[in-house]
Parts: structure tokens; sequence; C-alpha cells
């Protein structure tokens, strides 16, 4: 299913640049969140509803002819005389965040790449070559658990199958969530069409960690992303209550949870160069007085060879098992998603260190839907310095010389690209 909104005329294409400051603040009040801190845009939330709507106006207002692709993904396209969409470059992010996220993480790449629409425009009255700004649904997975889900449904690297069937924390599923916002949902997965028109893809984005600090610099060029994955864990026990259950008497699974994650931690450090987090951990039922019957905790791991990721994870779960013997519980493992380690198209890497000879060269231990796709297509990513090195968190931070030197330089690299 394709929807499309094709602006008309003089009065829909941009005069002046924008900034992307500008930009972000226009939208720094979506999806704040007075708990966390931060914002919080899950997928399909009123959040990243209103998000979707602004980039739209303002992909029209460029006079981009905007459509939202059978997964979700809202493609605003820079055509040709003729409208030919072969062989297009491709920029763009997402709009979506973790809970209590950064400003950045994302609507930085979106930003940055309307910007660079405006100075394109500027130096050409039409383009060499189709270009579109793409934003790709779900990339945090913080709603149905799957990171990049909209770029891993278009490329065919998740079963439609089993993308239907994701449930969120309220239990609606994928299929019932899209099929409310426009999706048919018996229609999401693999478009070898759209696919098969991107010519190259260069994502924008805010660094998440400390690598420019350390080389004072503003942007970077990415070599690779470490390999990573997400699996559940369900460590069963006996619910019971809190006062009249003696402490010899109990099967406490949340107990056997709390030394599991000092086990992923401890797994992590015996490994060189691994990283292995759990963020979130979910008690049934979940009450004060009330000894757990069943504790859910979800477990993210990453390093750059994919079998010491499974070695991290196997020894995860051998010690888990023997915890949760212990404590006369029983555990589940459950692989949620799982990608391989990616190195940018070599080719696309040498051409934009010819058009950005002074940007250095960095890897980074954060999944991105220019990951998911570099399989499937050329693809490549522009950094931008965070000079606090932290992210997925509200102390994330670009400041404005940067953000604007990013659209500069993600600007000069299409312009490059262009031919």
């Amino acid at each position: 299913m394709t929807t499309e909104n094709t602006a008309q005329g003089p009065t829909a294409a941009a005069t002046t640049a924008a900034t992307v400051t500008g930009l972000l603040a226009e939208i720094a009040r979506t999806g704040t969140d007075a708990i966390r801190g931060g914002y919080t845009r899950p997928v399909y939330s009123t959040a990243e509803l209103d998000l979707r709507t602004w980039f739209t106006e303002q992909a029209t207002r460029r006079g981009l002819s905007v459509e939202t692709d059978r997964n979700g993904a809202i493609w605003a396209w820079w055509d040709m005389p003729g409208g030919d969409r072969a062989n297009a470059l491709v920029t763009g992010s997402h709009l979506d965040s973790v809970p209590g996220g950064g400003a950045f993480d994302g609507p930085l790449g979106v930003a940055s790449a309307l910007v660079a629409v405006d100075l394109l425009k500027a130096r050409m009255p039409e383009p060499t070559r189709p270009l579109a700004v793409v934003v790709f649904p779900e990339e945090e997975g913080s709603r149905f658990g799957v990171a990049c889900l909209g770029s891993r449904l278009l490329s065919g690297a998740i079963d439609p199958d089993k993308a239907r069937n994701l449930r969120d924390p309220d239990g609606n599923t994928f299929a019932d969530v899209a099929g409310a916002n426009g999706l048919d949902p018996r229609f999401i997965g693999r478009d070898d069409e759209l696919l098969g028109r991107i010519g190259a893809f260069v994502e924008l984005h805010v660094e998440q960690g400390r690598g420019l600090i350390d080389l004072n610099q503003p942007t970077a060029i990415a070599s690779s992303i470490l390999g990573h994955g997400r699996w559940a864990l369900s460590v069963h026990g006996q619910g019971n209550h809190a006062g009249t259950t003696l402490m010899s008497d109990r099967h406490d699974p949340m107990v056997a949870a709390s030394r599991m994650v000092v086990a992923v931690r401890d797994a992590a450090r015996n490994q060189p160069h691994a990283r292995a987090t759990v963020g979130r951990l979910q008690p049934v039922p979940g009450g004060t007085n009330v000894i757990a019957s069943r504790v859910d905790f979800w477990l993210d791991v990453r390093h750059p060879d994919d079998a010491v990721t499974a070695a991290v994870v196997e020894t995860i779960h051998h010690h888990a098992q023997l915890i949760a013997a212990e404590e006369g519980c029983t555990v589940q493992l459950r692989e949620e998603s799982l990608s391989p380690t990616v190195h940018f198209d070599p080719g696309l890497g040498k051409e934009l260190q010819k058009i950005l000879p002074d940007a250095p060269i960095l890897d980074t231990g954060a999944g991105h839907d220019a990951g998911v796709l570099a399989p499937y297509v050329p693809t490549a990513m522009v950094f931008v310095r965070n000079p606090s090195g932290i992210s997925h968190s509200p102390e994330e931070h670009v400041v404005d010389e940067d953000a604007e030197t990013g659209a500069a330089v993600l600007a000069d690299a299409l312009h490059g690209l262009m031919g």
C-alpha cells in the first residue's frame, strides 16, 4: 500500500536553507517525558505521528513528492525530469525514540537531510540523480522489541509473519497497530521494487560515543557497526505472599533474575570488547507485597566478532540456568533480533573520503537502519559529534555549530555522489 502527496508549483519549494537547529526547535516539545526526562516517542504514538506530520509538511514545502510505503516508512522524493527513480540517492533516519531518549538520536539525521536538500536546491535547479529523504519507523524497537523494523521489513531481513505477530507491552500486535494507522498488514514485507530503486543510502546520525570528542572533529565517516542482538529471558518461580512466606520456603524469580544480571556483566567483562546490557526488567504481577511468579528481562549483547557475541550469550544462558536451579526456578531464553557485524560498502566509503577528505573514520557499537540495509544496497554513514559522549539519554547533545556543519557535510557528500 502506498499513499502519495505531491507538491505542486513554485510556492512549494524552499527558497532559503533552513537550519538544523531551527527545525529541531520546531519539534522540541513533541513527546517530552515528564517522568524519565528527555523524549519518549514510540512508533505510532501520538508524538511519533505528530512528527510524521511535521516531516510531511516540511518535505512538501520543499516541493518533494511524499509517499508512505507498505511498511510505514515515509519517502520524500526530489525527482529528476521525467520522474525516473532508478539508482536513487537516499538519506534520512528515524523519528521514534527509546524511552526517555535524547533530542538528536534520529531527528538530527532527518532535519539534516531536509537542510541538505535546501543546500542542494541552491546549487542546482534539478538533481542529476533522483534523491529521496526517508523516515524509517520503529528504528529503536522500543514498542515492538525489534530494532530497525521498518528497514528489516523493506529488505526482507525479518519474516512478515513474525513482524505481524510482534506485541507491544499492552499486548497489541504490530498487525493491529499498523492497520489502525493506515497500513494493510497483509502486504508488509520485502519490497523489491522500492529496494531496487536505492543506488546508495547515506545516513547522518549523532555519534553515540566519544570518538569525535577524542579526535576533536565535528564529523566522521563510519566504517562498521558491531554485531549485536536482543534476547528475552523469562525466569519462572513461585508467586506468593511477601509476609507469610518464610525466606527458606521461597522460589523467588526476582532474586534469580538479579543474580543473572550480575552474571551478564561478568560474562561481558571476561570477553575483551564485548558489551552486554540489561536495561529492562518486568516482574509479574509487580506488587510491592507480592513475591513475583515470573520475571522477564531483556538482554543486549554486542561484539565485533559475531562468533564471540554468540559465545557470550551462550555463557550467559549457561549461568542463568545454574542460578535458576539454585533458586528453585526455571529460565527460558528467546532470541528477538540479531544483526551481524556490518562493514559499510568500501566503494561508497572511498567516494565519501574523496568528497570529505578531512573526515576521520570511525566504527560504532550502535545499530542503525544503514546497517540493516548494508547487505542489500551500498550504504554509508556520517556521524556528528556529541560533546557529552552520552546517548539514549536526555544528556545526549549536539552544539549548534556542529549540527549545521553536519548538514553541510551531508550536502557535500550527496552533491559529490550526484556525479
